[in-house]
């Protein structure tokens, strides 16, 4: 069963200071601009509250800072059981701003994206942070390309729900295999569920997968980075919000935020799979 103390215990799974950067990319996969950070988080009163410290250092500007403390968690927020975590919008509404940031962990080192619509149904903003703990070295990572990803995933997706209802695991299965002219076909299964199969374009680091009820972008990124958005949010269908983080050549988590038909947040799953 997922608590309030469980889910504290893992964010303190997050504490330490993270030094990296924020990086705004545009919806289409430009970089746009990169400042440096340094993001603190120090358990206080015998680790019942957070401080957090995030200070930013952008090129040509005076640097910023600017400080949190909390001892209970926002209802947009959920953590999984490796640290990683999401906070964002509990309901999508056309006339309010939509989003959320997605955060992974492995070792030393942490990888988030955010993912903003403002007021429409498009992507606005999106923004990629690499982190690595203060005094350790960070792992160099590769931008991510198609071809690293080709090939066949077996792992375990273990999903977390807003209510706190026991959390769930079952077992994936992605095989990602390139098709003519610039295209991918993606066979998707979750537990004893059909398979989902969808194909998608490679338009420079977008893939773009037209078919079904809510057609999807993947953005491909730096440090191993992707990211999975609604091309434009069709209202009245589920959505999902992802970040993808390939670890190792061998090693890829996924994490997904996922809404209903009506635009209200039902769950984050955590999927962890290897390359085989």
């Amino acid at each position: 069963m997922t608590s309030a103390s469980t889910q504290w215990a893992r964010l303190l799974k997050n504490q330490g200071t993270w030094v990296g950067s924020f990086t705004q990319v545009s919806p289409t996969g430009e970089i746009l601009q990169d400042t440096p950070s340094e993001v603190a988080l120090i358990p206080l009163n015998e680790g019942n509250t957070m401080r957090q410290e995030i200070r930013k250092r952008p090129p040509g500007q005076p640097p910023s800072e600017t400080v949190l403390e909390y001892s209970s968690l926002g209802r947009g927020v959920l953590f999984c059981e490796t640290g990683a975590f999401s906070q964002g919008s509990i309901q999508r509404s056309p006339v309010s701003e939509f989003g959320a940031e997605l955060g992974l962990i492995h070792g030393s080192d942490r990888l988030r994206v955010a993912q903003v619509f403002p007021r429409q149904p498009t992507l606005g903003s999106l923004t990629l942070i690499r982190e690595h703990l203060a005094g350790t070295e960070p792992t160099p990572r590769p931008m991510l390309t198609v071809d690293q990803l080709i090939g066949t995933w077996v792992g375990e997706a273990t999903t977390v729900f807003p209510d706190w209802q026991p959390q769930r695991s079952m077992a994936t299965r992605l095989e990602i295999q390139p098709g003519s002219d610039r295209a991918i076909t993606q066979t998707l299964t979750f537990g004893n569920s059909p398979s989902i199969q969808s194909q998608g374009q490679l338009v420079g680091s977008t893939l773009r997968f037209e078919q079904g009820s809510q057609p999807v972008t993947v953005l491909l990124l730096p440090g191993g980075a992707s990211t999975t958005f609604p091309t434009e949010i069709q209202s009245g269908q589920p959505l999902f919000l992802e970040a993808g983080w390939l670890i190792t050549p061998t090693l890829r988590q996924r994490l997904i935020r996922t809404y209903n038909a009506q635009g209200t947040w039902e769950s984050l799953t955590l999927v962890t799979e290897q390359k085989v």
